[in-house]
């Protein structure tokens, strides 16, 4: 619409709106709309400043579930899309807690020398117990370290647990 209000001064409203692809209709519906905005919008705007203050109050942690709970205990009585929508068009969102999983494992010191490279970058053997190596990143099997063989899919944990790997790396059972 601020196309063609700038626009129409110098070329007029129609010609603007033939170039663009929009029905004279459309853009006459919009004007009114926006001169007399229906009552779910006035509900939507009124809605979304309420959610605004419940967001704000609770630091910016609560999500839509909260924000609709909250909304419910107040005795407002509306659809969770609802204020989903209205969050997601407003650019709010809870936080988010599930850090751990970004944070990485070990923070190495870059003053300290790395482990010399023993085999190459070459983790293939040509037979059974001719090659074993170290994994040090964390790997799911319920101790703090694991060893891995290199020619085998199978993890010795710390408990003595043999467990086998699945392709993707991932121990499996």
């Amino acid at each position: 619409m601020t196309l063609v209000d700038e626009l129409r001064d110098r070329f007029g409203v129609e010609p603007v709106l033939r170039v663009i692809g929009v029905a004279v209709s459309t853009y006459y519906g919009w004007l009114a709309q926006a001169a007399n905005p229906s009552v779910r919008r006035r509900e939507d705007a009124d809605l979304a400043v309420e959610i605004a203050e419940i967001h704000d109050v609770s630091g910016g942690t609560y999500g839509s579930p909260r924000v609709h709970a909250m909304l419910r205990r107040q005795g407002r009585h509306v659809g969770r899309k609802r204020v989903e929508r209205l969050m997601r068009d407003a650019g709010r969102q809870g936080a988010f807690l599930r850090k751990k999983w970004r944070i990485p494992s070990t923070r190495s010191n870059p003053k300290a020398t790395p482990a010399p490279d023993l085999v190459n970058r070459q983790f293939t053997a040509a037979a059974p117990n001719r090659v074993w190596v170290a994994d040090a990143t964390r790997i799911p099997c319920g101790t703090i370290h694991a060893r891995r063989r290199a020619r085998q899919r199978r993890i010795a944990t710390a408990s003595g647990r043999i467990r086998l790997l699945e392709p993707t790396g991932l121990p499996h059972g």
